[in-house]
């Protein structure tokens, strides 16, 4: 292992960021854990439906605080669009060719996904399993598509926020809520957050590739005003704690995003600022920077199979009857100490996953002919510098 951690060392590109394939594999691993920590799939007679610890023990609240950190993921985002579409254009390449080659690597392993489940889908419903049940897998496993359409969204509109402050969609989303809870406007109006929501942290990214989010005090100003405005919010204007979604909960911070959610994410991003020296440092030892390469190089096959993943354990657990934290009703410290020894299995399972379907985000080539890897294998260079040591 620590052989082939050393070569993948080895064969990383010397001027690559690793603090920012970091902060992206981060993202990615705590949204895949919370939501196998809050997502149950209760039996309830001959059907499933959906659950959350948090709807019976709601002082659990600060599990989603740990996990939801999918501002870190857009704050990455802008910050390497931005940084690739200025490189793509000094090299001559057109925007059209670039954000073929953006989105190709975010939407081609959907494919698979769909497909996948349209079968299965299919063969519930014939061999008949219920309309109800059919309807919430489906529905847990395509959850995460609308987070790809909205960063596929903003990836083409790359060069428009290329120098849009993130004040601008902060003061959208204040102004919807303002209306909507204030002053009792239409739910759907909320829905306008979920652009300027998720604009906020991406502009911070284009603000990062700008230069303006160097130094320890922006990232003590977000992580600070952030923490102390969402505290504000959830304590003196109602805002529910938790920064996902609960089944049941007349409010949600997260579908759509709300400015406590928003706020929450400013705190997030203002942390990962902070830890960018500390994670550089962590990066450079071959076992860890290995373990994060890996991640980034199956980032969206690791985030659209990890929801099947859980379900295929359930569907598979059920011919043993309903098991503790897997089928059960979320509702004590029980199903808590349950659902925590069912995650290496999930774990597992999602590896299969993974271990099948990773040919589908084979990353294109970039405009130019440059591979788009987190690391890059040299083999002439490997040959020259093996003839230069025998030389020696």
């Amino acid at each position: 292992m620590r052989r082939a951690a050393a070569r993948v060392d080895a064969a990383t590109p010397p001027d690559r960021d690793r603090a920012v394939d970091a902060l992206r594999a981060f993202a990615i691993l705590g949204v895949v854990l919370g939501h196998w920590l809050v997502t149950a799939l209760v039996v309830d007679g001959g059907t499933l439906r959906t659950a959350s610890p948090l709807g019976h023990m709601p002082w659990l609240a600060p599990i989603s605080w740990a996990f939801q950190t999918l501002a870190v993921f857009f704050l990455v985002g802008g910050h390497v669009a931005t940084r690739g579409y200025r490189s793509a254009r000094a090299r001559g390449t057109t925007y059209g060719q670039w954000l073929r080659s953006r989105l190709a690597r975010l939407f081609k392993p959907v494919a698979a996904v769909l497909v996948l489940w349209t079968v299965t889908a299919t063969a519930l419903l014939l061999t008949g399993a219920g309309s109800a049940t059919v309807h919430t897998l489906v529905k847990l496993a395509l959850s995460p598509l609308w987070f790809l359409l909205v960063f596929g969204a903003l990836t083409a509109a790359t060069p428009l926020l290329l120098r849009l402050h993130p004040l601008w969609p902060l003061a959208v989303v204040l102004h919807v809520d303002l209306v909507r809870f204030g002053l009792g406007g239409p739910d759907w109006l909320g829905w306008v957050n979920l652009a300027a929501g998720w604009l906020v942290p991406y502009t911070l990214g284009a603000a990062w590739t700008r230069g303006e989010l160097e130094g320890r005090r922006v990232g003590w100003l977000l992580f600070g005003g952030g923490v102390v405005t969402t505290a504000g919010l959830i304590v003196l204007a109602g805002y529910p704690a938790s920064m996902v979604g609960v089944p049941g909960a007349q409010v949600s911070n997260l579908n759509p995003p709300t400015l406590a959610a928003v706020t929450f994410g400013l705190a997030q991003c203002g942390l990962a600022l902070l830890l960018r020296d500390r994670l550089r440092g962590a990066m450079r030892r071959p076992l860890p920077w290995a373990g994060v390469a890996l991640v980034n190089l199956s980032a969206m096959t690791v985030f659209l199979w990890h929801q099947t993943a859980l379900m295929a354990t359930t569907a598979t657990g059920l011919a043993l009857g309903r098991l503790p934290g897997l089928h059960t009703v979320p509702d004590g410290l029980g199903w808590v100490a349950a659902r925590l020894a069912w995650l290496p299995v999930f774990a597992l399972v999602l590896t299969v996953c993974w271990a099948a379907f990773r040919s589908y985000e084979q990353g294109p080539r970039r405009a130019g002919g440059r591979p788009s890897r987190v690391i890059r294998v040299h083999r002439g260079a490997d040959r020259t510098a093996a003839k230069a040591g025998r030389r020696a």
